[in-house]
């Protein structure tokens, strides 16, 4: 799919400057295939991540003009996005509008809190962490620029 896209900027995959990361959403197959399935909608515009995960491993945080290949469980491609913006701020703090543009469940704040606290349980219990709400969240917003609507 990267190459495809790269093609159709009308630049060489083997010369282009562009790079990009391929990753799925959540940590399990159900969750990684809904999600991907509502970036595809062009409902879900948006993810969080807690900041420690991003500690504890060697993935450098998204920054604003990056490229991911967003792919499923399987790891087969589903589309490709483009970072538009990135925040820390305290998980307290994540406002309705962001968890609107995530896109996920009924849209509200309250769905976002409950998802992702049950979310961050699970993935820093592995890291040795305990989330409390005033822990930092990346909070990323992003354009499908390739796949699913995209030319």
């Amino acid at each position: 799919m990267w190459e495809a896209y790269i093609r159709s900027l009308g630049e060489d995959p083997t010369t282009t400057p562009r790079v990009f990361t391929a990753w799925h959403f959540s940590d399990n197959e159900q969750d990684a295939s809904e999600l991907a399935a509502l970036v595809e909608e062009g409902r879900k515009r948006a993810t969080a991540t807690a900041y420690w995960e991003f500690e504890n491993s060697e993935a450098r945080l998204p920054a604003a003009g990056d490229y991911s290949v967003i792919v499923d469980w399987a790891g087969e491609a589903r589309c490709i996005i483009q970072t538009t913006s990135v925040k820390v701020v305290p998980f307290n703090e994540v406002t309705a509008d962001f968890a609107r543009t995530e896109g996920e469940g009924d849209g509200s704040l309250d769905y976002w809190r409950k998802v992702h606290w049950a979310y961050f349980e699970r993935t820093l219990r592995a890291l040795g962490r305990i989330p409390d709400e005033t822990m930092p969240v990346v909070c990323e917003t992003f354009e499908v620029v390739y796949g699913a609507s995209r030319p």
